[in-house]
């Protein structure tokens, strides 16, 4: 068996690669496309077609869009779209890792690339260069293939008119979408929707689907997760017949959405009350990284469970995630919330904040999280916050409302320096938001007294630089380090918080 590798690389390996396809090592999904010469279409690595294709009629590429803008188009069989994104862009610090997971939160659609090139302090052309080299496709494209996937999705999974489709899917035109789908599909919207299989629809602004995921996935630490921060009106976790039920609000760019996810067996079942169908995208992108779907957790498990400490903990918790963020702003405000108080108090604080300043959603008793505008000169004495609490918080929101961005796609040393710069503010708070909103893999809380505390239980020392000296051995992938060791047996019986902030 060929081993995994430890980013997805910009220029594959073609002997490595071509091994995986003859192998159908389904631990490539979407790690590389390939596309077959002698057929036309591109396919996940794990294509269970019978026959397998030559050598010399395969290509390969990074993503699906240089496989679209090669000529080719996609398998009906494999569904090569539909397989978890790649691990690679959640890895990478740099400029293209950035544009990457902003293009999937739809910033292209909504901001164009002009609006992602500002976010990113290039220009378009450097931007559309810098791409083209990196992953075999420019912004617009690597969009256009993201609009393709979502088209694809509401016509499979709605009862919405092709006309509702093309506009919420984020093309300029009904001809666009027609297009677009026959070339990428090579089947009209009318013969993908005949041919959808037969899962329950939604209509107008409820959408069902599933979202892949590369196994193994400890389900029951992610339903402990948000459990144990379970906030009134924006998250808890339901008991239902067929299992446990994460119920989210999100607030989305056209609307509040509230967001039903059970873990199943090889994919998350989804069910989204959405305010604007156009923001289907987003939010699926958002719940992928809220379950941190895109992650390959037997590269993470491999890399950690050979530490002696750390092992042990790692084989209990085979494919433990580490919970993304939907919304950076609400995750810089729960880490303040958090800041020397256990996670219960914070999150009494976060539901009080959301009931009186955030917007209702669609869902009954759900609300979203307030919006910086909201926060940035409201009077939170009746919150119960210190007034130190209440001076970070308002100035985190009005530095927000002015244009800082807490998301996947901003500097990570930026974000950290402009938060550090607002009084209430220490390491941990910067170091918990860079982990979770920016989605840093490798950022180990030696500040957290849980994190100590049971490091210290497993035989390491409790030393904040001691322990930091250790933790260098599980680079690059400090964050699931962190989450292992709150997850460790007993962390109930210790309030979490900052010991430095």
């Amino acid at each position: 068996m060929i081993g995994l590798m430890t980013t997805a690389p910009t220029t594959l390996e073609p002997a490595q690669a071509y091994e995986a396809v003859a192998s159908r090592d389904a631990r490539f999904d979407g790690w590389f496309i390939v596309g077959v010469t002698s057929t036309g279409i591109y396919c996940r690595p794990s294509c269970p077609t019978p026959i397998r294709p030559k050598r010399e009629n395969t290509k390969f590429f990074v993503t699906a869009a240089a496989a679209q803008r090669a000529g080719f188009r996609a398998c009906k069989r494999c569904r090569p779209d539909a397989s978890p994104g790649s691990p690679s862009w959640d890895v990478r610090a740099d400029l293209v890792g950035r544009a990457m997971r902003l293009v999937a939160d739809g910033v292209v659609d909504r901001e164009g690339v002009a609006g992602l090139a500002r976010r990113l302090a290039v220009s378009e052309r450097h931007l559309n260069r810098l791409l083209n080299d990196e992953v075999g496709a420019g912004p617009l494209a690597i969009a256009r293939a993201n609009r393709a996937q979502t088209a694809r999705t509401l016509v499979e999974t709605t009862d919405l008119k092709f006309t509702d489709v093309a506009f919420a899917a984020g093309f300029s035109s009904v001809r666009q979408f027609n297009d677009t789908v026959k070339e990428v599909f090579a089947l009209s919207p009318t013969e993908l929707r005949r041919k959808a299989p037969n899962n329950p629809r939604g209509v107008a602004s409820t959408v069902q689907l599933r979202l892949a995921f590369r196994p193994p996935l400890h389900a029951d630490a992610l339903y402990t997760w948000v459990a144990g921060r379970t906030i009134e009106g924006l998250q808890h976790v339901e008991c239902e017949a067929g299992g446990r039920v994460i119920v989210r609000s999100l607030r989305l760019p056209n609307g509040p959405c509230v967001a039903r996810l059970r873990i199943a067996d090889g994919y998350v079942e989804t069910n989204l009350d959405l305010h604007a169908i156009a923001d289907l995208g987003t939010a699926v992108e958002r719940c992928r990284r809220l379950l941190d779907l895109d992650v390959d957790p037997q590269v993470v498990d491999a890399a950690l469970g050979h530490d002696p400490h750390l092992g042990p903990l790692v084989a209990a918790r085979r494919g433990l995630r580490a919970p993304g963020s939907v919304d950076g702003f609400e995750t810089a405000i729960f880490a303040i919330l958090g800041q020397q108080v256990s996670v219960k108090a914070a999150c009494r604080f976060a539901a009080r904040l959301v009931e009186t300043f955030g917007d209702a959603g669609p869902g009954d008793g759900m609300r979203a999280f307030p919006a910086p505008e909201a926060l940035m000169d409201a009077d939170l004495s009746e919150v119960g916050l210190t007034k130190r609490s209440q001076a970070a918080i308002q100035d985190i929101a009005r530095r927000c409302a002015d244009g800082l961005w807490l998301d996947p796609g901003a500097s990570r040393e930026d974000v950290r320096q402009q938060l550090l710069a607002v009084r209430g503010v220490g390491p941990w708070t910067a170091n918990y938001v860079a982990m979770r909103a920016l989605r840093d893999p490798d950022i180990l809380l030696t500040g957290d007294l849980i994190v100590r505390r049971n490091a210290q239980r497993l035989g390491l020392s409790d030393n904040a630089r001691a322990l930091e000296v250790h933790g260098q051995a599980w680079a690059p992938w400090r964050t699931y380090a962190t989450h292992h060791l709150w997850a460790a047996p007993s962390a109930a019986d210790y309030p979490k918080g900052s010991t430095n902030d």
